[in-house]
């Protein structure tokens, strides 16, 4: 068993790492860790109690040298890299869940703030399983995706080769609520957000130049992405619509079939893709259609959870060498 800690246990991608960390066959939960700590798992998670008693420390990067091999940061973003450089100069394997390892140099400072271990930097591995799967099994730190990057990327990369270039990508991309954590704020006050639905950093969100640069990176072509993400009144789920245009006619169901023929998590469905037939697992669900040259592609997965912490148990189990599905959840919260 390889020991493992999780820093950041109080959010809701922390909880989600400790419930499935919990009967993992190959790792062993050894850490809990926040910022204040002086507590208990089952006292902050109290859905916990008569499952798991561990103590919440405060966090401490010597501890987590001498108690783990591994350790999952579910930090705030420039929080995370402080934390990790020191991790990783003791030798400690580490799975990056904020944005402070995701992005080239230039493209993070421009949208986050300064960045604190460029020394670091250069060696992360993108975790998004299906496409960096080789390089994960090398590496030490693994940077994360998040929800947004996920669902869209995963959805639109198979149809990359085929689009006109020229033409502008619109992502039409909706989330529950838990994608913006437990901070409060007026946009998850239950009164603003029953009933409610509305776009938020519309065309300048952070998560565009990410998808744009992933892109670029993988099949060297520089779309124009234009992003739009919405908060629906549900507590998980993401679905992302993206749209383009066609240089070339295709039956976009075959490319999908074709591209993820051997990626157990990928499910290529014959008709439009729901939230709540993903909520609870690692899949990932994706329809496309055409009308002409015009692209429509739709996915849908659990934000919390392919769009963070089993995402990043995948990533962690390849880095060690264990089977990527070891521990992931695949039954649906159904209905």
């Amino acid at each position: 068993m390889i020991k493992v800690g999780v820093v950041g246990a109080s959010g809701y991608t922390g909880l989600e790492l400790v419930k499935m960390l919990i009967s993992h066959g190959g790792f062993e939960l050894t850490y809990l860790a926040t910022t204040q700590g002086d507590t208990r798992v089952e006292e902050l998670h109290p859905s916990l109690e008569n499952i798991i008693s561990l103590s919440v420390e405060k966090a401490d990067v010597d501890e987590v040298a001498k108690r783990c091999e591994l350790v999952f940061l579910a930090l705030p973003h420039k929080a995370s890299m402080g934390f990790a450089k020191d991790i990783l100069d003791k030798g400690i394997k580490v799975v990056d869940l904020s944005a402070d390892y995701r992005l080239e140099l230039d493209t993070y400072e421009a949208n986050y703030c300064p960045h604190e271990d460029k020394g670091h930097l250069d060696n992360s591995v993108y975790g998004l399983i299906e496409y960096y799967k080789e390089e994960l099994k090398s590496t030490n730190l693994v940077a994360s995706p998040g929800c947004y990057p996920t669902a869209t990327l995963l959805g639109i990369l198979p149809f990359i080769p085929y689009l006109d270039e020229k033409s502008p990508l619109f992502i039409d991309a909706k989330s529950g609520l838990s994608g913006a954590g437990k901070k409060l704020s007026e946009n998850a006050h239950y009164v603003n957000m029953n009933d409610n639905i509305f776009a938020y950093n519309p065309l300048k969100h952070r998560h565009a130049p990410e998808i744009a640069e992933k892109i670029e990176k993988l099949y060297n072509v520089k779309m124009n992405v234009n992003f739009v993400p919405h908060l629906i009144p549900a507590t998980r789920g993401e679905l992302v619509s993206v749209y383009g245009v066609l240089k070339d006619d295709i039956d976009p169901l075959s490319v999908l079939k074709e591209h993820y023929k051997d990626d157990p998590f990928i499910r290529i469905r014959e008709t439009p893709v729901d939230i709540k037939s993903t909520a609870g697992t690692h899949f990932c669900d994706i329809f496309a259609a055409k009308n002409g040259n015009a692209l429509f592609v739709s996915s849908a997965i659990d934000n919390l959870l392919r769009g963070a912490s089993s995402q990043a148990l995948a990533a962690a189990n390849i880095m060690c060498g264990y089977d990527e599905g070891m521990g992931l959840p695949v039954i649906p919260y159904m209905p």
